[in-house]
């Protein structure tokens, strides 16, 4: 191989780039239009199912009694959360920081990583805070689904109490129709989902404004001063009732976790004209109805809707329950894959739904464990009372970690004033917070369970980085440095056979275990040998300049880096033949890739917990997706060997 100067390649742009919008071509206003829609049925399917359950946990067996002054406070609540947690934390603060066009939790966390590189301890924070953010979101998104879902069909004992027993098994169906449907992709899904929707938003404003016109004076409870008298008025039994008010703005994170599906604007678009008013109709509605008949707080939502339309409903109440459990089903695919790029979950098989946007993404495996998840959480619990128990620590927990996030953004990258990352953090965290805290007395009655899933996540996650970090650090120690190496190759030529072999290795200082297997056994090498470092960037995509990084070494060798981001599919064969362009050429039909198999084994040098998570890491890394399908190496041109790595 000649000497070639070390550069940087030019590469296309990739199909995942985004526009301020998120999507190319959205200038149109049709377009805008239909993404809009498919907005609504994606990604705000959740948030839009909340009235099925909200009041009615507001005034349930842990809330208060559904006087005319706790009923406006209660309003009063939620219009105020749905206006500073959804309006001005998510949609106009938290969407500004986007990665690249890319949201979600692990998005931010590696924007904030970014921000404070230079700050190991500040690092290590927000590393701790990300994980366990979105560690807390799994477990959010076996819970809406089963809530929703159940919510919805729990209208059919309303209807008909005999039908009471049908309402678990009609359940568990619609949950695993819907899981099934996630192979179809968010587009498809969307085009499907987005005028249902439109039509559920459209029925609950209905519903919701001829509740108000019966009686109009609902509508003092859009004044603060009502959520104001309902601390003073109800005192600790106001507290707990905060932590069913927060069921009103559960999807926020899910909101954010989907925008690279969609992008900023048409998320806005559909939040401010459409979906928040009919949701203040629908709430407002309800409460209306309980002013004048307290009786209907047992189930405002249905009690609302007219006789002969009661069973439409309960249909149409259903699809939209399925949709609002789409919204945080796509958000834990997309965070998956996030989690998979940055290094910490085991490699998966990603299947692109979409070939214009690869925020589109279905993980099969994570599918299956969600359904068994929700399913186990649909027969526990029985019912949306027991499940609105559970419900709400997982949302709210994410919730201030996405705060605290956002907050170290602004401020280091922003530039934000110290003053105006303080009085911002003490205007958001106070309401996540005071959220947070009601929500902890639900720990005894069920909360324990998205709990317990979150705190299992971040175990996992903190188990397989660490055990990739020990793994690295055996390799590295057991390794030949690759200088000395390559003055002995020079000094004693082996053997050379024509074509060019790539070695994949982690560390570009050590010699691949690949290379010096093949050396041994077969007793030569290539004309021309390439020692590749494939590497994920905080930041969804590379650009043009960060793709490949060539460097030539003596005797034929030369070093290659290939970067990728954590929302691209790093397709190691594709990315070398691109780099013809940049005066690198790969004949991939006279190309072998070499890679070394590792196994990995628990030894007995660390004991206690660490022996513990050890023996677990082993466990995930033989069941995680081969490198040669994760890198889509060929499998007519590659040739494994195996190796053993004790940790």
């Amino acid at each position: 191989m000649p000497p070639l100067p070390s550069f940087r390649l030019a590469s296309a742009p990739s199909s995942g780039a985004h526009s301020d919008d998120g999507r190319p071509g959205t200038s149109d206003r049709s377009h805008l239009a239909a993404l809009a829609l498919g907005a609504i049925g994606v990604v705000y399917g959740d948030i839009g199912t909340s009235p099925l359950y909200t009041l009615k946990e507001v005034f349930g067996a842990h809330g208060v009694p559904a006087t005319p002054q706790n009923v406006l406070g209660a309003l009063s609540l939620v219009f105020w959360s749905l206006i500073i947690v959804v309006s001005v934390k998510y949609v106009l603060f938290i969407m500004r920081a986007d990665n690249k066009g890319e949201g979600g939790i692990m998005a931010l966390m590696a924007l904030a990583q970014r921000s404070v590189r230079h700050a190991p301890r500040l690092r290590r924070a927000v590393v701790v805070l990300g994980l366990f953010g979105a560690a807390l979101f799994y477990g959010d998104g076996v819970i809406t689904p089963a809530i929703s879902v159940l919510s919805a069909v729990e209208g059919l004992q309303v209807a008909t109490p005999a039908l009471e027993r049908w309402v678990v098994p009609v359940t568990l169906a619609v949950i695993v129709a819907l899981c099934w449907l996630q192979k179809h992709g968010t587009a498809r899904i969307g085009a499907v989902f987005g005028p249902v929707c439109a039509v559920w938003f459209l029925a609950i404003a209905g519903l919701g404004a001829l509740g108000i016109v019966r009686n109009p004076s609902v509508l003092l409870a859009l004044s603060p001063a009502y959520g104001v008298d309902f601390f003073l008025r109800n005192h600790a039994q106001a507290f707990f009732a905060l932590g069913a008010v927060v069921l009103a703005v559960t999807g926020t994170e899910a909101l954010y976790a989907d925008m690279g599906h969609f992008g900023k604007k048409p998320i806005r678009l559909a939040w401010f004209n459409f979906v928040l008013p009919a949701l203040v109709l629908n709430y407002f509605g309800q409460g209306a109805l309980v002013l004048a008949d307290p009786g209907a707080v047992a189930n405002p939502f249905y009690h609302l809707v007219p006789r002969p339309l009661l069973y439409p409903m309960i249909a149409l109440a259903t699809t939209a329950a399925v949709i609002a459990s789409q919204a945080v089903i796509s958000g834990a695919f997309s965070m998956t894959r996030e989690a998979v790029q940055l290094g910490y979950m085991p490699r998966m098989r990603v299947v692109h739904t979409s070939r214009r946007l690869s925020g589109q993404v279905f993980v099969p495996w994570i599918n299956r464990m969600l359904l068994v998840l929700i399913a186990a959480a649909v027969l526990g619990f029985r019912s949306s009372d027991n499940l609105g128990a559970a419900y709400g620590i997982a949302v709210t927990g994410t919730m201030v970690a996405t705060t605290l996030l956002a907050l170290v953004v602004a401020r280091y990258q922003w530039r934000w004033s110290r003053t105006a990352v303080l009085a911002t953090g003490a205007g958001l965290l106070v309401v996540d917070l005071g959220f947070f805290s009601a929500n902890l007395v639900k720990i005894e009655h069920g909360g324990w369970f998205p709990l317990a899933l979150g705190l299992c996540v971040f175990a996992a996650m903190a188990t397989w980085r660490g055990g990739r970090e020990r793994m690295a650090r055996e390799i590295r120690q057991g390794g030949l440095a690759l200088a000395p190496f390559l003055a002995s190759l020079a000094a004693h030529p082996p053997l050379r056979v024509p074509g060019t072999a790539v070695f994949l290795v982690a560390d570009p200082g050590v010699v691949p275990t690949s290379l010096l297997h093949n050396l041994k056994h077969n007793k030569m090498l290539h004309e021309r040998n390439v020692l590749l470092t494939v590497e994920s960037l905080d930041t969804p995509t590379a650009g043009i300049d960060e793709r490949l990084a060539w460097e030539p070494l003596e005797g034929g060798f030369a070093r290659l880096r290939l970067r990728f981001g954590f929302a691209e599919d790093p397709d190691v064969p594709a990315a070398l033949a691109d780099g013809g362009r940049a005066g690198i050429r790969f004949d991939l039909m006279d190309t072998t890739f070499f890679l070394s198999r590792e196994t990995v084994v628990a030894g007995v040098r660390r004991p206690g917990p660490a022996r513990w998570r050890d023996a677990v890491f082993t466990v995930m890394a033989r069941n995680a997706l081969p490198a040669t399908a994760f890198f889509r190496l060929p499998g007519n041109r590659l040739v494994e060997l195996g190796s053993r790595v004790e940790i």
